[in-house]
């Protein structure tokens, strides 16, 4: 009986909370996992096309969880001296009831500074829509007098809302082992609004907050590169640091990546400076240019790890080079093993 008025009590909150989640992003816990996701100046990193695709389960032990897709695409163009990509995404909070997709459009223009510095500056432009499932909602007046008048019904025009959004950010790589970002999202901060008391107007207090992140780190070799016929296949560690701000809330992720070809291990401690949030451990795979990761988060705040904390699969495939061939003097960004 505790336990199920404890689940009835956290799934009330959950939902009570959703619309204020809605206006902070979704994330992802393998942030080099979903490049684009994190800084559209990572467009292209890998020189060579890149297909990624990601997927994250957060909170799966309460009935009003959140889930989320990504799937991108981006390639150097060497006529556009940068990187182009294409990116969809799509986040389902409270179970589906609120919805919030996108899909996204990045240049990246890439700058050679000195033979071992890189600077990268990507653009964004998006176009999102934001969708209310009202008939799964359930509202006091339906439980306390089921005959009595029910709540108002919105047009649906309120449900559903598509609008532009635009973000930037640059990486600036030093002798192809140390790298440093910035990423400005949701510039214009754009209304998220889809339903106001009245029906009809939209509360411009509801927007999507400027998100920012900044973000560091290194790649080193653990052994001389000579003795091996594959450079990438050396044994390395990347220490990495990522600060995330988006209206009030606050996040600092730290942790590091260890590869011992084919096997990537990850660990992560992500703080929200109110509280600590969650340890975050990574198992990853390399086979020939396919990277496949899992990592789970183990929830060490007050809503505990009974939310069942979240799992994250992430896949990236990196294609021939084709055209650029192998004689090109450009080099990937390498931001990290995996």
């Amino acid at each position: 009986m505790r336990q199920l008025t404890f689940s009835f009590s956290l799934m009330f909150t959950m939902l009570i909370g959703a619309a204020n989640l809605l206006a902070q992003d979704a994330q992802f816990s393998q942030f080099y996992g979903n490049p684009l996701y994190l800084n559209p100046a990572l467009a292209g990193n890998k020189i060579c096309p890149r297909i990624t695709l990601n997927y994250r389960n957060q909170w799966p032990a309460i009935p009003a969880s959140f889930v989320t897709y990504s799937v991108s695409a981006d390639r150097y163009v060497e006529a556009l001296s940068g990187s182009v990509a294409l990116m969809a995404f799509s986040d389902n909070a409270g179970g589906g009831i609120l919805t919030n997709n996108a899909i996204s459009g990045i240049y990246s223009y890439r700058l050679e500074i000195e033979r071992e510095f890189v600077l990268t500056t990507g653009f964004q432009a998006s176009f999102q829509q934001v969708s209310l499932d009202w008939n799964r909602l359930i509202f006091e007046s339906q439980i306390t007098d089921p005959n009595g008048p029910q709540e108002p019904v919105p047009s649906d025009k309120a449900l559903n809302k598509i609008f532009p959004d635009f973000s930037t950010g640059f990486v600036l790589g030093m002798y192809y082992r140390y790298f440093v970002g910035f990423a400005a999202h949701h510039l214009t901060q754009p209304s998220l609004s889809v339903y106001d008391a009245d029906g009809v107007n939209y509360d411009p207090n509801s927007k999507q907050n400027l998100k920012i992140t900044a973000h560091a780190g290194a790649l080193f070799n653990l052994q001389r590169p000579a003795r091996f016929l594959d450079p990438d296949k050396a044994p390395t560690i990347s220490p990495n640091i990522l600060y995330q701000q988006q209206g009030a809330f606050k996040q600092l992720n730290v942790g590091l990546y260890t590869t011992l070809y084919p096997v990537t291990i990850g660990f992560w401690y992500r703080y929200a400076f109110n509280n600590s949030d969650a340890f975050i451990a990574l198992l990853g795979f390399e086979y020939e240019k396919i990277k496949l990761g899992y990592t789970y988060d183990y929830t060490v705040s007050g809503l505990s790890n009974a939310t069942g904390g979240a799992h994250e699969i992430s896949l990236a495939w990196v294609l021939p080079c084709n055209e650029i061939g192998k004689n090109s003097k450009l080099k990937a960004i390498k931001v990290t093993p995996f």
